[in-house]
């Protein structure tokens, strides 16, 4: 048992070793031939290991997450394939099965609607690329669901450098697929957007290696069946890309542990009133705007479902740390935001957007009781344009 945990030790500080060479400037093949060398397999966990170790000794996740691409393409065809008596992946409706059919349905477009096209210059040629990345740009409804329902639980199981490096690559490659698809648009498709377009497909091909030979993986081997029934259950608040996915029918065992965490609590006694579950769960969701309830120790512990949702919240997003829940470009504002409320340096923060036909006002409160003493943040999200279109009056009364 020693011999397997040292040896496992002595994979882990190689495989950092690698990483680091990368970084220092090293090409991918001068680490690879050592890499293939030492190595016959190395598991994904391994893998994650080392970049959470390497991200604790200081090596900033911004440059974790601009190897990423590097190391994949090193460690690629290197990850030992996990077998499985019951894979999950071939399971219709399980949520591995519906990411691993949406990366086939990504691979079609980038090879049917978008790389016969490449080579060529005239104006047919740009709109059928054009057309692909229109297509592609559903990319958008994969990653959502992974960084919303899958990257709660790899967090919950302390697996916590993965997310944040995806998230940021997912983001990149968001950013890329927009700015391609706007270039397009003045007409031929010169050879530094052929680059361009080139890099990105890569990049995409890499996160579905990633996806499928590193994420799901992981998750299988922390993940219980009922975790993975409440991510199949809130999936359709984000989507699909497909056009149509089976519902997922766990084993009855698992069916029941679901039923008996669903079970009705009694009844909830406030200071100026009682509801039935029932009736408080309804009156929240009636209310013609979005809250959401972070706590004193900054994981969210609430929002309510009102049948006009302005943001996507999935109920997996319940005990996760709200910092974790915005892309690493705005975790900064965010933290700032809590930060300010919980120390008492400001009461609230508004900000308003405009989202195609909305608009969209955003309050974040402090929650303090009778003693002053820090509760959490309550966000209050509404669309108020209908409200800056009202005029005149209308009383209740007529006189």
């Amino acid at each position: 048992m020693s011999e397997h945990i040292n040896n496992r030790e002595y994979r882990k500080e190689i495989i950092k070793q690698i990483i680091k060479e990368l970084h220092d400037g090293k090409s991918v093949d001068e680490v690879k031939d050592r890499f293939e060398t030492a190595f016959k397999g190395v598991s994904a966990t391994e893998i994650t290991e080392a970049e959470q170790a390497l991200i604790k000794e200081g090596l900033p996740i911004t440059e974790v997450q601009r190897l990423c691409d590097v190391h994949s393409a090193v460690f690629k065809g290197s990850i030992e394939e996990i077998h499985r008596e019951s894979d999950p992946a071939k399971i219709p409706g399980h949520p591995a099965n519906v990411l691993f059919l949406e990366n086939r349905e990504i691979e079609k477009i980038i090879e049917n609607k978008i790389k016969p096209y490449t080579d060529l210059c005239d104006k047919e040629a740009v709109e059928k690329i054009k057309e692909g990345f229109e297509q592609l740009s559903k990319i958008d409804i994969h990653y959502s669901k992974k960084e919303n329902l899958l990257f709660p639980y790899m967090e919950k199981y302390g697996i916590t450098a993965p997310p944040k490096v995806m998230w940021g690559v997912d983001d990149e490659i968001r950013a890329d697929l927009k700015a391609i698809y706007s270039d397009l648009s003045y007409g031929c498709a010169s050879d530094d957007i052929k680059k361009r377009v080139d890099e990105a497909l890569t990049r995409v091909n890499e996160m579905i290696f990633k996806e499928e030979n590193i994420m799901i993986p992981m998750l299988m081997d922390v993940m219980s069946q009922d975790e993975w029934k409440a991510v199949a259950d809130s999936s359709s608040e984000i989507g699909h890309m497909l056009r149509w996915v089976p519902e997922w029918k766990p084993d009855e065992e698992a069916k029941e542990e679901i039923k008996e965490e669903m079970a009705e609590p009694g009844t909830i006694t406030l200071p100026s009133g009682v509801f039935k579950v029932n009736e408080l769960t309804h009156m929240l969701n009636t209310l013609p705007f979005d809250i959401t309830f972070v706590g004193s120790d900054d994981t969210v512990k609430y929002f309510s479902e009102s049948s006009e949702r302005i943001f996507p919240r999935p109920r997996t997003i319940i005990g996760r740390n709200v910092s974790n829940c915005h892309p690493p470009a705005s975790v900064h504002i965010v933290e700032g935001i809590v930060e300010d409320l919980k120390s008492g340096k400001k009461d609230h923060e508004d900000f308003w957007i405009k989202m195609k036909d909305k608009y969209i006002y955003i309050r974040y409160y402090a929650v303090r009781d009778e003693k002053g003493e820090y509760l959490g943040v309550v966000e209050v999200s509404q669309d108020i344009k209908p409200i800056q279109e009202i005029t005149g009056e209308k009383r209740l009364v007529t006189e």
